[in-house]
């Protein structure tokens, strides 16, 4: 590389590092800020390293007599898991009719779904909330997850994962004597799990952070779930903001963790076709 080479690529090097510094400061300002006290949060000049470090708000959260935390994070961690496995079952089954079950009219139903992700959300939150109220399933969980697996972006990326996959296995499988049902669970999810997991990480993060869906369809406090929960921290006359901090600390530590463990899939799906062995 030349001498002029070298100083572009340190000098994008260097651009590309203040860009990363800008994206986690947020972060690093939240985790500093939950070993605080309130009053030294918003302290000028601000200390990355806590001047009195403490647990206490964290502490706090789970023996505060105001606000039931725990039953909040409890709450969020049903309903994201009953959201997660139900998702998986419905839009993964449904892409797999489309992928690789030939019946009549099959591209003009598929062509009826896409055409409902040009609905914008918002104009679909009162008739939800009609029908939920005829269902009776206001101020319960299910009304958070219902919506939530009926999914058409990810029946067509998971019908697009499994197009992939060559016929022939699938043929393979039904001269052995397998029915859809088996092919489906023996032959295709294990082949598409890089999809899957992508479907299952991204479904875990919107779940566990929505909050318009809590916000509008529950009321109880005790069945709310954490994104309305934590809201609660900076209601009043006063802002408790170690708590804001270390509440959510803890919310974001799920998703980290999840993220984590479901790297290595998106890696996978990039590098991976469809045949394995």
């Amino acid at each position: 590389m030349t001498k002029k080479d070298n100083i572009i690529k340190w000098i994008l090097t260097i651009i590309m590092l203040l860009i990363g510094i800008c994206c986690i400061a947020p972060f690093i300002f939240m985790l500093s800020s939950s070993f605080k006290v309130s009053g030294d949060v918003m302290k000028f000049p601000w200390h990355l390293i806590p001047e009195s470090p403490t647990i206490k708000n964290f502490t706090s959260l789970f023996t505060n007599g105001i606000y039931n935390f725990q039953k909040w994070y409890m709450n969020t961690i049903v309903m994201t898991a009953l959201t997660i496995l139900i998702k998986i079952f419905f839009v993964s089954y449904t892409a797999y009719g489309f992928a690789k079950i030939n019946f009549k009219g099959k591209d003009v139903i598929f062509l009826v779904l896409l055409s409902a992700m040009m609905i914008p959300s918002d104009i679909m939150i009162l008739p939800r909330y009609i029908i939920f109220k005829n269902l009776h399933i206001l101020d319960s969980m299910w009304a958070l997850i219902l919506p939530s697996c009926v999914d058409v972006y990810f029946v067509f990326l998971l019908r697009q994962s499994f197009i992939s996959i060559p016929d022939s296995i699938s043929e393979a499988a039904k001269i052995d004597g397998c029915s859809h049902m088996q092919i489906y669970q023996r032959v295709i999810l294990p082949l598409a799990k890089p999809a899957v997991a992508t479907m299952a990480l991204f479904s875990f993060t919107w779940s566990w952070n929505d909050y318009t869906g809590p916000y509008l369809y529950i009321s109880t406090m005790d069945k709310q779930m954490l994104s309305v929960g934590i809201k609660l921290f900076s209601s009043g006359l006063t802002q408790d903001y170690g708590a804001q901090m270390a509440s959510a600390t803890i919310v974001l530590i799920p998703i980290m963790v999840a993220f984590l463990f479901c790297q290595r899939f998106f890696i996978e799906g990039v590098t991976s076709s469809g045949v394995k062995g």
